[in-house]
């Protein structure tokens, strides 16, 4: 909790630092306290299958649900975390989280790899005491990786092509965040079928074909 969250302003402005805890305390979000964030989805080149994690029990916000491969923050503890040209901050706070929460070497995970999608600005209370108001980078990648699961970050994980995570929130018996839930509401579904039509010539799908498939220059207001 004592990471420094990079705070932005709602065009994605770097403004400072402050700790995890301020920013995820509702008491501060209700004063308009906002940061910078991430969510990674990590798919199989081979089918296109979408890597879910299930986040802890332990979590402060949002524990025990589902949601996308990896969500956090590029942290002000890092020089090159902070840098915003082409997503790089972002980008290696991506590969080095999938490292912490589901044992991904990083080798599998290159930095120039990630596909920047758009980013989102949304707000979201948990328990009344913590929440997540974020500027949310959507990254993709395709690649094949081994998955050994912190148990501190994560209960469980599993792939799912689009229908099964289709059932899944049809199934009021599953809980998921609400960045991902907002996600694939407004953006996931049509993304993904992009993903499967734009396979490379050995069959296999590539995030980086995305590359142009959205403009992601301005910040997305989600409500």
């Amino acid at each position: 909790m004592d990471e420094r969250c990079i705070l932005v302003d709602e065009e994605d402005r770097a403004l400072g630092a402050a700790d995890k805890k301020t920013c995820h305390l509702m008491e501060n979000i209700n004063k308009g306290l906002l940061h910078r964030a991430f969510s990674a989805f990590v798919f199989r080149p081979s089918d296109g299958k979408l890597l879910l994690q299930q986040r802890a029990t332990e979590k402060i916000t949002f524990p025990d649900m589902w949601t996308n491969t990896c969500c956090s923050h590029p942290l002000d503890d890092f020089a090159e975390e902070k840098v915003e040209e082409e997503q790089l901050g972002v980008r290696v706070a991506a590969s080095r989280k999938l490292e912490h929460e589901l044992g991904i070497p990083r080798s599998q995970t290159p930095v120039d790899q990630f596909q920047y999608l758009t980013k989102i600005h949304y707000l979201a209370p948990s328990d009344g005491v913590w929440g997540e108001h974020e500027v949310d980078y959507i990254l993709f990648l395709t690649a094949d990786v081994d998955v050994t699961a912190n148990l501190n970050e994560i209960r469980d994980f599993k792939y799912v092509d689009r229908a099964e995570l289709q059932t899944m929130f049809d199934d009021s018996a599953n809980s998921f965040t609400p960045w991902f839930k907002l996600i694939a509401r407004d953006f996931l579904f049509g993304w993904w079928d992009e993903l499967i039509k734009r396979k490379d010539t050995s069959g296999l799908v590539v995030a980086k074909n995305l590359a142009g498939i959205v403009d992601g220059t301005k910040v997305v207001k989600m409500v």
